[in-house]
């Protein structure tokens, strides 16, 4: 493995985010903070708790989940569009490093970063509300995992999008709507018996829900199966990269 070729990748990746920092950092914590003025405080005066849990404090794993994924997709797709967009993806190309370096450096910046605001986002949290960390390790695992998987998701979008609308499509229209009805912000046993079978066909319940039993050691599904669903995932991302990079779309053309 070309290891200098994917630090290189890697360090000019985590450049542009400290030169976007206001962009890149800033403005998700804010935007969380004010979730939870509205949601913690607002709303959460107004219901006890969940499942034994206050209201604040439940909610705090659906807004780490809602900016981690936001924030790993739209790392990954905007770093790899970029030369695309620029053209400069052809030198890349050209170089001696496989493809495999390439989504190491690419994908594994884009996870630092949204790692880096989840972590910070949980430290914010504890300024809001008292958070127990019920399972620490699986809290780390479900986080980093989650990072890995969005990035790797953000990456095929980058390399799919042909102008920068078709790049905010799917993190808008799709994966901000999944996580806000995967019960972020609610139990899914609220919900009448018809919507809690079809919310399990969202992706998202089983990675918030395995993500809120680490913290609370409560869950919407079994944690087995939330392993087992971000592992389809990720192994579902990891399929169709190899594939782009074996059928050369819409990089060589």
């Amino acid at each position: 493995m070309n290891l200098e070729a994917v630090r290189a990748i890697y360090i000019f990746e985590m450049a542009r985010f400290f030169r976007t920092l206001m962009q890149s950092f800033i403005s998700p914590v804010i935007s969380t903070s004010l979730y939870f003025v509205v949601f913690g405080t607002a709303i959460g005066s107004r219901i006890d708790s969940v499942e034994g849990i206050s209201y604040g404090a439940f909610i705090v794993p659906g807004l780490i989940m809602l900016s981690v994924m936001t924030q790993a997709t739209a790392n990954a797709s905007f770093g790899i569009y970029f030369p695309k967009f620029m053209g400069t993806i052809y030198e890349l190309l050209s170089a001696p490093v496989s493809f495999f370096e390439i989504v190491i450096g690419y994908v594994g910046a884009a996870a630092t970063k949204a790692l880096f605001i989840g972590t910070v986002i949980f430290v914010t949290a504890h300024f809001f509300v008292d958070l127990p960390v019920v399972h620490p390790l699986a809290m780390v695992a479900f986080l980093v995992l989650t990072c890995i998987s969005f990035a790797l998701l953000g990456f095929i979008i980058g390399i799919w999008a042909q102008n920068f609308e078709q790049l905010q499509l799917i993190p808008l229209l799709v994966i901000t709507p999944l996580v806000f009805l995967g019960g972020s912000f609610y139990s899914v046993s609220m919900l009448p018996p018809v919507w809690q079978t079809i919310t399990m066909f969202n992706p998202v319940v089983y990675l918030i829900s395995g993500f809120r039993w680490a913290f609370f050691g409560t869950a919407d599904v079994p944690i087995g199966l939330s392993l087992f669903a971000i592992s389809v995932f990720t192994a579902g991302c990891l399929a169709v990269i190899w594939w782009i990079f074996k059928t050369g779309y819409r990089i060589k053309s």
